[in-house]
């Protein structure tokens, strides 16, 4: 249980760039002589492919 005066730990918010999906395979059309697809990996550039942000601080205190 929390008392008032403790802080509760924030979740991290899911990326609103790439909706937690961070990290996606591009494929570059064709296949290998294995047989196998030629493909890149992508990263959300804005979560660097976490898939979630920082929580925004909350500043207290009054407002000038």
């Amino acid at each position: 249980m929390t008392g008032p005066n403790q802080a509760t730990a924030t979740t991290a918010r899911i990326c609103p760039n790439c909706d937690g999906f961070a990290t996606v395979a591009v494929t570059l059309g064709g296949r290998d002589r294995h047989g196998h697809l030629r493909t890149i990996t992508a990263h959300c550039p804005a979560c660097n492919g976490l898939g979630v942000t920082r929580p925004r601080r909350i500043r207290e205190g009054a407002r000038v």
